[in-house]
């Protein structure tokens, strides 16, 4: 018998999201959905317990599918001792090197606040949503797109410095699925396009209000569940890192997502969000990891963009199950943004062209290299038609962009870029 590899809360997890996953009971479908739940090397041996004990679909599946994990599943352990604010010491070391914060007082100082400023910043009572500008922690602003706007949440300086010690010393700690290829060190978007190169068939699925639809019962859940805090911290942690948009900025917003923003979410500008919405992601991940696992496909993701792949793939298919699995996890897929993309088409992926190797579209490289054309004869402000405050910077992250997949590109827009009198 195999060792237990499963805690309690992991196998009722996976429970769940197993009975949700499988489309009728038979062993293919059975073991695709158990393979993309369990850890690998168990789903075939629970597989065949279960079909042992239920020959026939059982009226409770995850309750069957439970019994059938037990003997990879480790005895409920005994309740903690509960922890007083005046103990000096937390009980049992924190996971991947995380500080020990074991109340307010100490979590205050950690930041170097007073608990009554901390209580401010974390909005434990949610006053700064009736308050006047000057007092809330977030600047906001908006940028149209062709389906409604986004909404730019940006903390204020003391706020931001605040995250940013969050963001270093406890966010950053906690590892993303190894699937996500966006906000994570070290990575990049041809990083999420490499797995995909030259792949007969790409399913492209693009989630709509991602960091939106992350509410504080979520983010606060990383910081218990991966990052081993207690609840009080969890809490205040969590709090620290979301807002609720005050009602006078929401007039003109598209109802539904006016919704989301008006309870306490992940802001898009917060330098926490990008890493804490991938660790939200990490059953995300695990569970369309694993079916692409079990079907010999392979699966990346950059932010709000999910792709597919894979040799012989069933495109409608992998769509339908992608789609469930994502509803499951409490998002929502953005209609007019899911591709399909054959062979015979231009595959792109976070804006690079996958066909043959990743780089980006010819068209975007032909219309950079005009602009710092045109900079060159007629002046850098001439281009700047979109009134970036900082043009100069703006177009050399264009040509980082284009260069990442192509040394030769990079060089040649560089040396452009040099002729240029950004003064001008």
């Amino acid at each position: 018998m195999a060792a237990p590899v499963l805690t309690v809360a992991e196998a009722a997890e996976a429970a769940a999201d197993f009975s949700r996953g499988y489309g009728g009971w038979t062993w293919p479908e059975v073991l695709r959905a158990a393979g993309a739940v369990l850890p690998e090397g168990i789903a075939e041996d629970a597989v065949e317990r279960l079909f042992a004990a239920n020959p026939r679909e059982p009226r409770h599946p995850a309750q069957a599918f439970t019994e059938a994990l037990q003997p990879w599943t480790l005895p409920t352990p005994a309740p903690p001792r509960v922890i007083e604010l005046s103990d000096p010491v937390p009980v049992g070391p924190m996971p991947y090197g995380l500080p020990d914060l074991y109340d307010v007082e100490l979590l205050a100082q950690w930041f170097g606040l007073t608990v009554g400023e901390l209580e401010w910043f974390a909005d434990r009572g949610r006053w700064l949503r009736n308050a006047r500008p000057p007092l809330r922690h977030y600047r906001i602003w908006r940028r149209h797109k062709r389906d409604g706007v986004r909404v730019i949440e940006a903390p204020k300086p003391w706020m931001r410095e605040t995250q940013r010690r969050l963001l270093r010393r406890v966010v950053e700690r906690m590892p993303a699925h190894p699937a996500a290829r966006g906000f994570v060190a070290g990575s990049s978007t041809a990083a999420f396009a490499w797995p995909h190169t030259d792949r007969p068939t790409v399913v492209r699925v693009d989630l709509r209000h991602c960091f939106e639809s992350i509410t504080v019962g979520r983010v606060r859940r990383v910081f218990a569940d991966i990052g081993g805090y207690r609840a009080p911290i969890a809490r205040v942690l969590a709090d620290l890192c979301t807002t609720a948009t005050p009602v006078d900025e929401l007039t003109g917003v598209e109802y539904g997502h006016a919704a989301l923003l008006r309870d306490r979410h992940l802001p898009q500008g917060a330098p926490t969000s990008p890493h804490l919405a991938n660790l939200v992601m990490r059953s995300l991940d695990r569970r369309l990891a694993g079916y692409a696992r079990r079907n010999g496909l392979r699966y990346t993701r950059y932010g709000d963009d999910l792709a597919v792949s894979g040799d012989g793939i069933d495109a409608d298919r992998v769509l339908w199950v992608v789609m469930r699995i994502v509803a499951a996890e409490g998002f929502v897929v953005h209609p007019e943004k899911v591709r399909i993309m054959h062979r015979h088409q231009r595959q792109q992926l976070a804006g690079l062209v996958v066909n043959d190797r990743p780089q980006v579209a010819r068209d975007d490289y032909d219309n950079l290299r005009a602009l710092l054309h045109n900079a060159i004869r007629d002046g850098a402000a001439t281009q700047n038609r979109d009134g970036h405050d900082d043009f100069r910077a703006h177009v050399y992250g264009l040509i980082a962009w284009v260069g990442a997949t192509s040394p030769a590109r990079r060089q040649r827009l560089l040396e452009m870029a040099r002729q240029v009198d950004w003064a001008r």
